[in-house]
């Protein structure tokens, strides 16, 4: 199931200036350097000390899979995180972020409208405000049913109530997703 934690993530990618290394001995070279010891990047990826210090020297090429998925997610994680930053800060500041979705909403209203959820394709622009809740709730570690609640609650504002011109008392309900992406 497509989550909102990863979606965010895989936005902050777009921003990156520098391509993300690539071969496996340049990937554990970096998490060395971020982790400043063989040590602690062995107690990351749950491997031996000196097999960290074996690709860093280029002796081991090819990490077993379960490995090198790790590596990756971990490099990935920690690459430029003053470029991540910058974009983050200037989209809870003033751009904001666009989320594309598709997901079933489901809808608490007045008696006699319609709560049938269904199946619903949006894309829509999130103002600031939004934008700055989920990078803090990311931040502080939030889950992913957190996560989901700000982005349905700023749905439910920005594209169902229209910011308060209708639907004034529509509660929207945010399951079933398909897929979701940002970009800011």
């Amino acid at each position: 199931m497509p989550e909102i934690d990863d979606s965010l993530t895989r936005a902050d990618e777009q921003h990156f200036t520098r391509p993300v290394p690539k071969s496996a001995g340049a990937r554990m070279r970096f998490l060395v350097k971020q982790l400043k010891s063989t040590r602690e990047a062995a107690a990351l990826l749950g491997i031996s000390q000196r097999t960290v210090e074996r690709y860093v020297k280029d002796q081991l090429r090819q990490p077993k899979p379960t490995l090198a998925a790790r590596l990756e997610s971990e490099v990935r994680r920690r690459w430029q995180p003053l470029v991540r930053k910058r974009a983050r800060t200037k989209a809870a500041q003033t751009t904001g972020l666009v989320i594309e979705t598709r997901a079933r909403f489901g809808f608490t209203a007045a008696p006699g409208t319609t709560d049938d959820g269904r199946m619903r394709r949006i894309t829509q622009h999130l103002p600031p405000e939004y934008a700055g809740r989920l990078f803090a709730a990311q931040e502080a570690g939030a889950g992913e049913a957190q996560l989901r609640a700000i982005a349905a609650e700023g749905l439910q504002e920005i594209y169902f109530k229209d910011n308060g011109a209708r639907a004034g008392g529509l509660l929207v309900e945010f399951t079933d997703i398909d897929y979701v992406d940002f970009a800011f």
